[in-house]
């Protein structure tokens, strides 16, 4: 099979926009690229498709890599001719692969190998064939060495005779699909864990279809048995396996055949049990880790298009009590302008220090904009700075920490601000995620973003490239200012890179600011193929050329002045100019296809405009300061903070989330909370359940 033919089977997409698109990779354009500036050649495919393409080719080389492993140790041993050949190169099924290679797979010393090597495989063979006649009268001829009598013989002959079970791969399938179907997932609490595991106490006895289980579920147990609190295992009847099996292999009712049987119930035992027992787990669990990934990268997307307040000066706090609230000032480009530390809350309770302090620094710096961390002590420091009489009305945001303490302890923030400690970097990063969030969380890795409940049970590399990749394309999808950006958000840019980014601000630092696209090519090791890819997603404001602030590229402003020239008009009179666009027509322009043409009349009416929503501040309710203060009934505001498969957590402004089931979402079924929430979303929630003691908050949502 070519390796278009598998990925049109496997993605089921235009056989035209694959192969353009594994071009299109293979001369090393990126995803954000190809999905923005080459919809004509691949049919419009967007990052997800593309995505898909890349990662299939992949799994394709990983296949013909694998088969000619197996083909070259296959041959070592002597035993490959040309049917096996061509059975394991037309194999593109990596788990009947593996069952045509487990025959010759090497592995320890088994019972089966010590019974051949003691002559014992003809009997095996013998039985097998199940063609009449005494087992014991046949296993007397093989008594010697150390075969001591009968018993031993047929043990071995059934040593045999398993393994040989446990090689078919045609058995191996009929049991997966069997697994699949009828097996049930099955948790036993760990005897002593019940007060430690209490967080999984809806596990303690649980038993649930494996076909049937949702991935959120399957996670939470898994996480459970890895910690200790449940026994985990995946069930089936075993009578039920071996009547399977008793219709591959036993022909007759007689001796002989009771004799396989028997090879039966012990190739099940002890190979075949414990084998495709892990196959199906490993299965479900690769499901259920994409089923996860799903969610983590909406939720990271969301996350990193979280509406900025953009660039005012803001006066930024990381809060707490016994240790004081670490204060900061950023102005517009988030550079940091002072620190100092108060201590409004027990133990020290300096309260009137506090306030006058924050308001010199408020009128010194013409603050416009406050960020409190939500963390420990963040409600209390939210109403305290609402205490607080400021000469100008200040906007006060509550603003998500996770992360916040691995970056300030991180190498970048270390290169940012070498003479502070991690305290004031916390701060720091506080006040710059309310300003622009996508610049701030770049700096972090994803997964420590907090945008999933079971992160550490997903593969951890699946996980890495999954989040990658959207952050990636978040950054490319907004747009990067080359004069303002950092290198750690630079180096997501389309055809950049950390090396690349870090000679741009460097160049930047030595030069000045650019005035356009084309000061770029000077940038050291700014190749051609670098610029074309980069080009696009970089933004020159106020810059000599009018579409260098847009998400048109460079490679169109000819047609772009051509577009103006047919009306009479300059290309910055074209710009945002509605009623001079709604006069060009894509005829006129045959030189370019009509994704493009599209993309580009969409890009002119609003050029460079941020795809993100403009932050709003948010008060909770200030009847809620600790879960005692919750009562079933009340109707109180909340911030979506995480999106699950089940339902979403909602910060009420106590230190326990509460959850809306996914029942709790509407009056008709809701399968997938996504559609209904997003993360940061402002919501309003009626309370319906509580339960202090495990700290939990049952929500209905109120339209």
């Amino acid at each position: 099979m070519t390796k278009i033919e598998f990925l049109l089977q496997q993605t089921r997409l235009n056989e035209k926009g694959v192969q353009n698109t594994l071009a299109l990779l293979d001369e090393g354009a990126t995803i954000p690229f190809i999905s923005r500036y080459r919809k004509e050649r691949t049919g419009g495919l967007d990052e997800v498709e593309i995505g898909l393409i890349r990662d299939t080719s992949k799994l394709y080389q990983d296949i013909i890599a694998r088969q000619k492993f197996i083909l070259e140790t296959v041959a070592e041993q002597g035993k490959l001719n040309d049917l096996l050949r061509e059975k394991i190169e037309t194999c593109f099924d990596t788990q009947k692969l593996e069952d045509i290679y487990l025959p010759y797979k090497k592995k320890k010393v088994t019972k089966g190998e010590k019974a051949r090597k003691a002559g014992l495989e003809p009997l095996a063979k013998l039985i097998m064939s199940q063609r009449g006649g005494d087992p014991y009268q046949m296993a007397e001829r093989y008594i010697k060495g150390e075969i001591y009598d009968e018993e031993e013989a047929l043990q071995g002959a059934r040593d045999i005779m398993a393994e040989w079970m446990n090689e078919n791969g045609a058995l191996r399938d009929r049991l997966r699909d069997f697994y699949r179907r009828k097996a049930l997932v099955i948790g036993k609490v760990v005897k002593g864990k019940e007060t430690e595991g209490q967080v999984y106490k809806d596990y303690f006895d649980f038993s649930e279809p494996l076909y049937r289980i949702a991935s959120h579920r399957f996670l939470a147990v898994s996480r459970a048995e890895k910690e200790g609190v449940i026994k985990l295992k995946i069930d089936v009847p075993s009578e039920d396996v071996w009547a399977i099996m008793e219709r591959f292999f036993v022909k007759s009712k007689d001796d002989c055949g009771q004799q396989v049987l028997k090879a039966c119930k012990e190739s099940y035992s002890r190979m075949l049990s414990s084998s495709i027992e892990t196959e199906v787990y490993n299965e479900a669990k690769e499901k259920a880790d994409k089923d996860a990934l799903k969610i983590f990268n909406e939720n990271l997307r969301q996350l990193l298009l979280a509406s900025p307040v953009g660039s005012k000066r803001t006066l930024a706090i990381d809060p707490g009590f016994r240790t004081g609230c670490k204060v900061v000032v950023l102005d517009e480009k988030g550079d940091l302008l002072n620190n100092t530390t108060i201590f409004p809350h027990p133990p020290q309770n300096e309260k009137s220090a506090a306030q006058s302090k924050i308001a010199q620094l408020a009128e010194a710096y013409k603050v416009e904009v406050v960020a409190i961390g939500d963390g420990t002590a963040g409600r209390e420091t939210e109403a305290f700075i609402k205490t607080i009489r400021f000469k100008n009305d200040l906007e006060v945001y509550i603003v998500r920490e996770d992360g916040a303490s691995i970056y300030s302890a991180s190498p970048i923030a270390r290169k940012e601000f070498p003479q502070f400690d991690v305290t004031v970097r916390g701060a720091v990063s506080i006040g710059r995620r309310l300003m622009d969030p996508l610049a701030e969380l770049v700096k972090i890795e994803p997964k420590s973003l907090g945008v999933g409940s079971y992160q550490h049970e997903v593969n951890a590399t699946l996980l890495k490239t999954s989040l990658d990749d959207v952050v990636v394309s978040c950054v490319n999808s907004v747009g990067v200012d080359i004069n303002t950006a950092s290198p750690y958000l630079l180096q997501y840019i389309s055809g950049l890179g950390p090396a690349l980014a870090e000679n741009i601000v460097k160049f930047r630092s030595e030069k000045g600011f650019f005035k356009s696209r084309e000061d770029l090519r000077a940038v050291p090791r700014m190749g051609d193929k670098a610029f074309e890819q980069s080009a696009g997603f970089l933004r020159v404001r106020e810059g000599s050329h009018p579409l260098d602030n847009s998400a048109v590229h460079p490679e169109r402003y000819d047609l772009v002045n051509k577009m103006a020239s047919q009306l009479k008009l300059e290309v910055k009179e074209l710009i945002a100019n509605d009623s001079a666009l709604k006069q060009l027509k894509k005829e006129d322009f045959p030189q370019v296809d009509s994704f493009t043409f599209e993309d580009i009349i969409s890009e002119l009416k609003k050029p460079g405009r941020d795809p993100r929503q403009t932050a709003k501040v948010f008060e909770f309710d200030h009847r809620l300061k600790t879960i005692g203060d919750v009562v079933v009934g009340m109707q109180v505001p909340g911030i979506i903070t995480n999106v699950t498969a089940f339902g979403a957590f909602v910060n009420l402004g106590i230190k326990e989330n509460g959850l809306i089931h996914k029942s709790q979402m509407g009056d008709n079924y809701v399968e997938d909370p996504s559609t209904v929430v997003r993360l940061h979303q402002h919501v309003n929630v009626l309370v319906t359940e509580l339960d202090v003691t495990r700290k939990r908050v049952g929500l209905r949502l109120l339209k």
